[in-house]
């Protein structure tokens, strides 16, 4: 795993390769979107900023990026408490972080641009749509449900089948989630920036996208790995 970035390069290229490292730029002040053609090293310099530091967050972006997991099969040999605490610290935890970071890019891409692409306009009521259930889905699963799945694994349920309908509810749920997504991706022309598109409205695309491959993952570790074994 050999970190591909350095001070000689262009701060646009660092955003485009891996979006969210414009979580670190934003945090330096460093705009990677209109004025992102220049080499880290000279924006460091224009900012009066460390490169070593920058490099090392960026860094540590690239490498939590890099251990993404690639087979999720893996996770059909393991213990139901094993894939539930690892849903929560890997899916919601990061899920919840994304949407910290992204919703003021949405709003202030939608803001800025909805008038000349009002499509925009339908992408941020379904980006908070999508935001909005997700939260109160994953508070769900922490709060209620999983700690039900956590009885049915050991045998101490007291309701069998009251159980196993709220699974099925958490289904539809991610069934609905999965429609959000859908017509994000229609309505972004399968998340493809127009060519006036600018650094922080191409940034947007790209995050939603990598927004619905998270879920993805976290829904088949649920609905095709989790959930069978008491449907």
């Amino acid at each position: 795993m050999t970190f591909p970035f350095s001070a000689n390069s262009l701060v646009k290229d660092i955003v485009n390769e891996l979006p969210k490292t414009s979580d670190v730029f934003k945090s330096y002040r460093i705009d990677f979107c209109c004025g992102g053609n220049i080499p880290l090293s000279e924006a460091a310099i224009q900012g009066n900023l460390n490169i070593n530091s920058i490099l090392e967050d960026l860094k540590a972006v690239y490498e939590k990026n890099e251990s993404k997991e690639t087979d999720l099969e893996v996770w059909t040999n393991s213990d139901s408490n094993t894939i539930i605490d690892h849903v929560i610290a890997n899916y919601h935890r990061a899920t919840e972080e994304e949407f910290k970071m992204l919703s003021p890019y949405v709003t202030k891409v939608s803001r800025v641009h909805g008038d000349n692409h009002p499509e925009l306009l339908k992408v941020y009521e379904l980006y908070h749509e999508f935001k909005k259930e997700m939260l109160e889905h994953m508070a769900k699963e922490e709060e209620i449900v999983f700690p039900i799945i956590r009885k049915l694994a050991d045998g101490t349920i007291e309701n069998r089948d009251e159980a196993i309908n709220m699974i099925v509810e958490l289904e539809k749920e991610h069934d609905h989630a999965g429609a959000i997504l859908k017509e994000l991706r229609m309505i972004t022309g399968d998340f493809t920036p127009p060519l006036d598109a600018c650094g922080t409205y191409r940034l947007v695309y790209s995050r939603l996208e990598e927004l619905e491959g998270l879920t993805f993952m976290h829904v088949h570790l649920e609905n095709n790995i989790l959930f069978p074994r008491y449907i």
